[in-house]
């Protein structure tokens, strides 16, 4: 069976005039806000955390977390909202902004707390996020916002997709980090 990328996925634009599930579903930027902020009290605690083993699970959960977002972003949000937007420059941005978390999250994801670099590498990518996510709001949703998008049918596959990956990923870590 082939997978599609989200680059090579064939895209239909989601108006809330001509979707049948128009009005249906979480707001998609409410969503990822909300990812947004459950991600940054994670970093929260990762930061004021001292116990090794407290530390890593918060970065396994912080990890886990991010990579369920930027799929949803990557494989809905980002493909749809590129057909609505006159400036695919922003959403460009935004994969490669990803790519690079994803590199420091993979070596982060190999590592325990208290070896060599570890808590900087959780630093420097809760800055990479914070930097990502004010783009995403100050510039990237609110240009989406003044589409015709609608934005709770993509939610709708948004919060679809992400119960899916959670269901799928090992959760057990995050379980013991609430």
């Amino acid at each position: 069976m082939a997978t599609t990328t989200p680059s090579t996925a064939k895209r239909t634009p989601i108006k809330t005039a001509t979707t049948s599930t128009a009005g249906k579903g979480p707001d998609a930027i409410a969503l990822l806000k909300a990812d947004h902020r459950a991600v940054e009290k994670l970093f929260a605690q990762f930061e004021t955390a001292r116990d090794e083993d407290r530390k890593t699970a918060l970065a396994d959960r912080i990890c886990l977390e991010l990579r369920i977002h930027m799929t949803i972003e990557e494989e809905i949000f980002y493909p749809i909202s590129r057909d609505f937007l006159k400036n695919e420059d922003i959403v460009d941005e935004a994969v490669v902004e990803h790519a690079a978390a994803r590199d420091l999250m993979d070596e982060i994801e190999a590592m325990k707390a208290g070896e060599d670099l570890f808590d900087a590498k959780v630093k420097v990518l809760g800055e990479q996020i914070e930097h990502h996510v004010e783009e995403e709001e100050e510039d990237y949703f609110p240009k989406v916002q003044k589409t015709e998008m609608d934005l709770r049918a993509v939610g709708a596959r948004m919060q679809a997709r992400k119960d899916e990956l959670a269901a799928r990923m090992d959760t057990s870590q995050g379980k013991a980090v609430q």
